[in-house]
């Protein structure tokens, strides 16, 4: 059956996260324009999503800590409960340090994740201190995994993509796997960025898609696979895409696509891209700070090798 949405779906909310839940509802949360707070809305369709009534469920903190910067927050069910990973900025020596971002986790049990009952949990610390963000959780074969974007040690670029196992939703066990690296020249324009991973198993494989370069037309999508047989913290087991699978199309009028996340069409037979982007490709000053990136959605479709085929945003 073919699928048609009437896009944006959600207007200015950037790095979007659709989440479709046993209870028939679909879970939006997003980046939104002012950066102080996470909010979630619910509803039976995709579409429908643009005109549901936003909750916001957590504040940013006044100082210190959590306290700017409130970017891409994903919303996860697993082990009863409901989990947010987000990351934020600011710092306990600095309260001007706005770039000091660290992901942290909320938790709430009740059944509709509206309810204002989040608790913080923390910190999700990794191996070392270091600018990180965009975390995302899946579960494969009884293990829990977490895959992140994170300044490396040897700080030669902005962020670069990691993997972990998980022993709660707050904390990841044993060593942090290098998955990829900013390193084609699409990867690093105007910043060393590889960020916003997204996970999709499907056809024997284990698909992860991220963004790379500055968040302005530039802003583009690569992508990593890995067989759903192979050992996922073994970096030989994935294989990385020369060439970006989703960028600006000068043909649609569609600029910077990318932090993306998936989800299921409403009678679960379709794979559904969500990422955003931009209308126009010049923008004036800083991108981080220009409000237009609109949540989008269309259909993903399949190679005949079982590899997902991203075409072009619509």
């Amino acid at each position: 059956m073919k699928r048609q949405f009437r896009n944006p779906i959600v207007e200015q909310r950037a790095d979007p996260w659709i989440y479709k839940h046993t209870d028939g509802y679909y879970y939006f949360t997003a980046s939104v324009p002012a950066y102080d707070c996470i909010e979630l809305r619910r509803a039976r369709t995709i579409q429908e999503l643009g005109n549901a009534e936003p909750a916001v469920i957590w504040r940013k903190h006044a100082k210190g800590r959590m306290s700017a910067h409130i970017w891409a927050p994903e919303i996860h069910y697993f082990d009863g409960k409901w989990y947010i990973h987000f990351a934020a900025g600011g710092s306990d020596e600095n309260e001007k340090e706005v770039w000091q971002h660290r992901m942290y986790v909320l938790e709430n049990d009740a059944a509709n994740p509206l309810e204002p009952t989040w608790v913080e949990k923390g910190q999700l610390r990794t191996n070392w201190e270091s600018f990180s963000l965009d975390a995302t959780t899946f579960e494969h074969r009884g293990v829990r995994y977490l895959v992140w974007a994170q300044e490396g040690p040897d700080k030669q670029g902005n962020s670069n993509l990691y993997i972990a196992e998980m022993s709660d939703p707050w904390t990841i066990r044993g060593k942090q796997v290098l998955l990829s690296k900013p390193e084609f020249a699409w990867e690093t324009v105007g910043f060393r960025v590889n960020e916003g991973p997204a996970v999709l198993k499907k056809n024997g494989k284990i698909f992860i898609s991220y963004s790379a370069s500055a968040t302005d037309s530039n802003y583009c999508m690569g992508l990593l696979t890995a067989l759903d047989t192979s050992d996922l913290l073994d970096p030989h087991s994935w294989t990385k895409s020369p060439e970006p699978v989703f960028r600006s199309s000068e043909e649609t009028g569609q600029y910077g696509p990318g932090h993306n996340s998936f989800t299921v069409s409403e009678d679960g037979s379709a794979d559904i891209l969500v990422y955003h982007s931009r209308s126009y490709k010049q923008i004036v000053g800083d991108p981080l700070y220009d409000p237009n990136r609109h949540t989008r959605v269309q259909v993903l479709n399949w190679n005949e090798d079982g590899t997902p085929n991203f075409a072009i945003p619509k």
